[in-house]
Formats: structure tokens, sequence, C-alpha cells
């Protein structure tokens, strides 16, 4: 069964137009425990079935352990947007809505290899000295995650010390009661809360170099 309908597959084609290079999304998930598992995979496959760029490879936690701990994936459904190398960019749960609309700017970001970030906000970047881990907790319905997702996917994508995790806040339960989501986007670095809502780059900026300097 489709994910995509007609209309919005010729719109996405229109959007994966912008590949420039090819993509590997590679897909964890287990049927035991993601039950969005089984949409995570058709939506992928059909990705690539829209463009020759994109090409899927599928995985089950239980069994690929090896990949499993290669690209360090801690919950599932998952998906790594991989280009020329791993960027350290991921999707946990099922990309709809707006979130969908992230995975897409996602893999334009990583086949073009450019972060389009400020001049200045790069030069920061080479000063981080340690990991910078951010989790961006979203969902669905929310038109202003994208452009924070963007952000942490663009300073992951500029440095080797960020990586940048999208978390489906309803899909994990119990990480929105850890880290107590109460509103989306709230973005956590390193494990502390960082802020809530769509922040300027600059500000953006200002948590990563607290955290990784």
């Amino acid at each position: 069964m489709s994910v995509l309908s007609g209309e919005v597959t010729q719109r996405v084609r229109e959007k994966l137009r912008e590949l420039t290079a090819p993509v590997n999304l590679i897909v964890f998930t287990h049927d035991s425990s993601s039950p969005t598992g089984e949409e995570t995979r058709t939506l992928m496959k059909e990705l690539a079935t829209i463009s020759d760029r994109i090409r899927v490879e599928l995985y089950d936690v239980g069994i690929d352990m090896a990949k499993r701990d290669e690209y360090r994936i801690t919950k599932v459904p998952a998906t790594v947007v991989e280009g020329i190398k791993d960027y350290g960019i991921r999707f946990y749960g099922l990309p709809s809505g707006y979130e969908f609309a992230a995975l897409l700017e996602a893999l334009r970001l990583v086949s073009q290899g450019d972060s389009m970030l400020a001049s200045s906000t790069r030069e920061h970047l080479k000063g981080l000295g340690k990991p910078v881990h951010i989790q961006v907790f979203v969902t669905p319905p929310c038109p202003y995650c994208v452009e924070v997702v963007q952000t942490a996917q663009q300073m992951a994508l500029e440095s080797d010390f960020v990586t940048s995790d999208v978390v489906e806040a309803a899909e994990f339960p119990d990480l929105s009661q850890k880290y107590q989501i109460f509103v989306v986007p709230t973005v956590i670095i390193n494990e502390t809360a960082a802020f809530v809502g769509a922040v300027p780059e600059a500000e953006f900026l200002e948590h990563v170099m607290k955290a990784g300097v």
C-alpha cells in the first residue's frame, strides 16, 4: 500500500530534482517495537522509486546488530540520511506532515553538500572541541519545527562535532516524559534542555557553542 498519493508524488518529484548527488536512506525498524516501522519502510522505498539519486537500505535492529551499532541507533523506527559520508543526521519516527517536508529538505541538504549557513556561523563552528548532540522534538502538525530541524541539520553537515536527531515526540513518550516535552519544537543539546520554539540562527549557534567549547 502506498504512503504518498499521486498529487503528493508529483510535488515530491519536483522537489527531488534538486538533488545533485546520491543520498542513502538507511532505515532501521523492528517488527515487535515500532508500530510505524512498516510505513517508514514503505515511505523510504517510494522515495527511491521517485528519484534515482536515492538508495534505500533496510535493517532490523534485532538482527542487524552490527549495522545498528555502526550507526549508533538507539530507537526505532530510525532513518539515517547519508551523503558522501554519515553527517550524523537522523529521523526517529515516521516523518509525516511537516516532518516529511523536513525530510525532503534533509535530502536536498545532504545531496548538495552545502550547509548554506552564514559565513560567521561556519567560522564559529570550527571552534567546537567536543561533541554536540542536538535532539529536536517535533510533531507532524507543527509548521515551526521545519526551520529548527533544518538549522540543526545544517550544523551537523558543517561540523563533524555536531549530530542532529529529529524525534517525533508522540512516538517516543518515554523520551518526551524524560525531557519534559510539553510544546514543540523543543531542542535538547547534550541531554540538557536548550530552548523552545524557532529561534534565529545566531541564537541557535550560541547554544551549540556553549555546549561544545
